[in-house]
């Protein structure tokens, strides 16, 4: 059964878990690379300013020691660049806050009742807004196992 189909047999609530489908972005025709690199501190754009490929590196899981490859601009981004002040503002439109908001927090699943508080925004505003047919910056429900 495809992703797409499993998504669609369940409608998400309030308590739905989301998180960013990295997936979604390789998948899609979105370049997410230059996305991502658009939200990097000003530090780390001049580091990455002319450097062109990908960058993977060892990552070990704190809980779990287990060692993974991860992309090496998606782990700044997570570790570094979304800790910074002023990495959310008021000005930042929703669907790019509620991206920076899992880039901040290392990509954990969030329900909408706990992005609406982080957010101070309505729980019920940010459901419609991710459960709609529309997928953006690759913000979708977590899959059951």
């Amino acid at each position: 059964m495809t992703d797409l189909r499993r998504l669609s047999l369940a409608k998400p609530t309030l308590q739905t878990k989301f998180h960013i489908d990295f997936n979604w972005w390789t998948q899609s025709d979105q370049d997410w690379k230059v996305y991502l690199r658009n939200l990097l501190c000003l530090e780390h754009q001049q580091t990455f300013a002319n450097f062109q490929g990908d960058i993977s590196l060892d990552w070990v899981d704190p809980e779990t020691a287990e060692v993974q490859r991860v992309d090496g601009l998606q782990n700044i981004l997570i570790t570094h660049c979304a800790k910074q002040p002023g990495f959310i503002t008021q000005y930042t439109t929703m669907v790019d806050a509620l991206f920076r908001i899992f880039l901040s927090n290392g990509n954990d699943p969030l329900s909408p009742m706990q992005l609406g508080e982080r957010l101070g925004r309505p729980p019920t505003t940010i459901l419609n807004l991710l459960s709609g047919r529309q997928v953006y910056r690759g913000i979708r429900p977590v899959l059951p196992d």
